[in-house]
Protein backbone atom coordinates (compact mmCIF):
# COMPACT_ATOMS: atom_id res chain seq x y z
CA UNK A 1 0.00 0.00 0.00
CA UNK A 2 1.25 3.32 -0.94
CA UNK A 3 -0.08 5.80 1.45
CA UNK A 4 0.22 9.05 -0.30
CA UNK A 5 1.85 11.23 -1.93
CA UNK A 6 0.80 14.31 -0.19
CA UNK A 7 2.01 13.30 3.23
CA UNK A 8 5.76 14.21 2.95
CA UNK A 9 4.57 18.26 1.72
CA UNK A 10 1.95 17.76 5.27
CA UNK A 11 4.36 16.95 7.00
CA UNK A 12 6.74 20.05 6.15
CA UNK A 13 3.70 22.10 6.67
CA UNK A 14 2.85 20.62 9.93
CA UNK A 15 -0.49 19.34 8.73
CA UNK A 16 -2.02 15.86 10.85
CA UNK A 17 -3.36 13.82 8.51
CA UNK A 18 -6.74 11.96 8.53
CA UNK A 19 -7.27 9.14 6.08
CA UNK A 20 -9.93 8.76 4.10
CA UNK A 21 -12.05 5.34 3.72
CA UNK A 22 -9.27 3.64 5.49
CA UNK A 23 -10.81 -0.16 4.78
CA UNK A 24 -11.22 0.99 0.95
CA UNK A 25 -15.46 1.59 1.43
CA UNK A 26 -15.10 -1.69 3.15
CA UNK A 27 -13.48 -3.93 0.70
CA UNK A 28 -10.03 -4.89 3.17
CA UNK A 29 -13.06 -6.16 5.75
CA UNK A 30 -14.46 -8.47 2.92
CA UNK A 31 -16.98 -6.49 0.98
CA UNK A 32 -17.99 -7.75 -2.12
CA UNK A 33 -14.93 -10.13 -1.61
CA UNK A 34 -16.45 -12.50 1.59
CA UNK A 35 -19.82 -11.02 1.37
CA UNK A 36 -21.96 -9.94 -1.35
CA UNK A 37 -22.86 -6.34 -1.69
CA UNK A 38 -26.58 -5.85 -1.13
CA UNK A 39 -28.13 -4.93 -4.38
CA UNK A 40 -29.37 -1.45 -2.79
CA UNK A 41 -25.61 -0.21 -1.90
CA UNK A 42 -23.98 2.60 -3.45
CA UNK A 43 -20.95 -0.01 -3.80
CA UNK A 44 -22.44 -1.37 -6.74
CA UNK A 45 -21.36 0.92 -9.12
CA UNK A 46 -18.21 2.02 -7.35
CA UNK A 47 -15.38 1.95 -9.71
CA UNK A 48 -13.27 -0.47 -7.46
CA UNK A 49 -16.21 -3.14 -6.88
CA UNK A 50 -17.38 -3.28 -10.79
CA UNK A 51 -16.77 -6.03 -12.77
CA UNK A 52 -13.28 -6.70 -14.00
CA UNK A 53 -11.82 -3.93 -11.35
CA UNK A 54 -13.27 -5.98 -8.83
CA UNK A 55 -11.36 -9.75 -10.16
CA UNK A 56 -8.19 -7.34 -10.24
CA UNK A 57 -8.67 -6.29 -6.50
CA UNK A 58 -10.05 -9.49 -5.04
CA UNK A 59 -6.08 -11.22 -5.79
CA UNK A 60 -4.74 -7.66 -4.07
CA UNK A 61 -7.46 -8.83 -0.95
CA UNK A 62 -6.35 -12.42 -1.46
CA UNK A 63 -2.68 -11.39 -0.72
CA UNK A 64 -3.58 -9.05 2.70
CA UNK A 65 -5.87 -11.76 3.54
CA UNK A 66 -2.71 -14.36 3.69
CA UNK A 67 -0.80 -11.49 5.85
CA UNK A 68 -3.33 -11.34 8.12
CA UNK A 69 -3.28 -15.06 8.98
CA UNK A 70 0.23 -14.87 9.12
CA UNK A 71 -0.25 -11.82 11.74
CA UNK A 72 -3.25 -13.81 13.36
CA UNK A 73 -5.90 -11.07 12.47
CA UNK A 74 -8.05 -10.03 9.98
CA UNK A 75 -7.61 -8.40 6.77
CA UNK A 76 -9.23 -5.23 8.09
CA UNK A 77 -7.42 -4.89 11.12
CA UNK A 78 -4.10 -5.73 9.45
CA UNK A 79 -4.61 -2.79 6.57
CA UNK A 80 -5.68 -0.54 10.19
CA UNK A 81 -2.34 -1.80 11.91
CA UNK A 82 -0.59 -0.60 8.62
CA UNK A 83 -1.95 2.81 8.66
CA UNK A 84 -1.72 2.95 12.56
CA UNK A 85 2.31 2.72 11.75
CA UNK A 86 2.61 5.80 9.41
CA UNK A 87 3.46 8.15 11.77
CA UNK A 88 1.88 9.83 15.13
CA UNK A 89 0.48 12.52 12.54
CA UNK A 90 -1.47 10.05 11.20
CA UNK A 91 -5.00 9.62 12.74
CA UNK A 92 -7.20 7.25 11.62
CA UNK A 93 -11.15 7.36 12.26
CA UNK A 94 -12.52 4.58 11.08
CA UNK A 95 -16.40 4.53 10.28
CA UNK A 96 -18.94 1.41 11.17
CA UNK A 97 -22.34 0.87 11.23
CA UNK A 98 -21.79 -2.72 12.86
CA UNK A 99 -20.27 -3.63 17.04
CA UNK A 100 -18.86 -6.34 15.44
CA UNK A 101 -16.77 -3.84 13.26
CA UNK A 102 -15.93 -1.67 15.60
CA UNK A 103 -14.69 -4.30 17.36
CA UNK A 104 -12.13 -5.66 14.31
CA UNK A 105 -11.22 -1.60 14.62
CA UNK A 106 -10.52 -1.85 18.02
CA UNK A 107 -8.33 -4.84 17.89
CA UNK A 108 -5.98 -3.45 14.89
CA UNK A 109 -4.23 -1.89 18.09
CA UNK A 110 -2.93 -5.16 19.27
CA UNK A 111 -1.41 -6.12 15.83
CA UNK A 112 2.32 -4.97 15.96
CA UNK A 113 4.48 -4.58 12.63
CA UNK A 114 7.57 -4.38 12.24
CA UNK A 115 9.26 -2.47 9.51
CA UNK A 116 10.11 -5.56 7.47
CA UNK A 117 6.22 -6.08 8.13
CA UNK A 118 5.20 -2.46 7.20
CA UNK A 119 7.46 -3.18 3.53
CA UNK A 120 5.77 -6.45 3.10
CA UNK A 121 1.89 -5.04 3.21
CA UNK A 122 3.41 -2.16 0.72
CA UNK A 123 4.30 -4.52 -1.41
CA UNK A 124 1.28 -6.35 -1.51
CA UNK A 125 -0.68 -3.27 -2.54
CA UNK A 126 1.20 -1.81 -5.25
CA UNK A 127 -1.18 0.98 -6.02
CA UNK A 128 -0.54 0.81 -9.70
CA UNK A 129 -2.38 -3.25 -9.50
CA UNK A 130 -5.29 -1.40 -7.73
CA UNK A 131 -8.07 -1.18 -10.72
CA UNK A 132 -10.81 0.88 -10.72
CA UNK A 133 -10.91 5.01 -9.65
CA UNK A 134 -10.82 6.02 -6.12
CA UNK A 135 -13.90 7.62 -6.25
CA UNK A 136 -16.94 8.06 -8.12
CA UNK A 137 -16.50 10.77 -11.48
CA UNK A 138 -19.10 13.55 -10.42
CA UNK A 139 -17.08 12.90 -6.78
CA UNK A 140 -13.45 14.31 -7.90
CA UNK A 141 -14.04 17.65 -7.61
CA UNK A 142 -14.97 17.73 -4.29
CA UNK A 143 -11.80 16.04 -2.83
CA UNK A 144 -8.63 17.48 -1.44
CA UNK A 145 -6.76 17.89 -4.88
CA UNK A 146 -8.68 20.96 -5.45
CA UNK A 147 -8.10 22.47 -2.25
CA UNK A 148 -6.64 26.08 -1.88
CA UNK A 149 -4.51 25.61 0.87
CA UNK A 150 -2.31 29.50 2.05
CA UNK A 151 1.11 28.41 2.21
CA UNK A 152 2.62 27.71 6.14
CA UNK A 153 3.36 31.41 6.54
CA UNK A 154 0.18 33.05 5.19
CA UNK A 155 -1.44 35.04 8.25
CA UNK A 156 -5.02 33.94 5.91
Amino acid sequence: MEFCDKLTPCRELGIGIVPYSLLGRGFFAGKAVVESLPADSFLVSHPRFLGENLNKNKIIYDRIETLARKHHCSPAQLALAWVLEQGDDVVPIPGTTKIKNLDDNIGSVRVKLTAEDLKEISDAVPIEEVAGSRTYGNMVKSSWNFANTPPKESKV
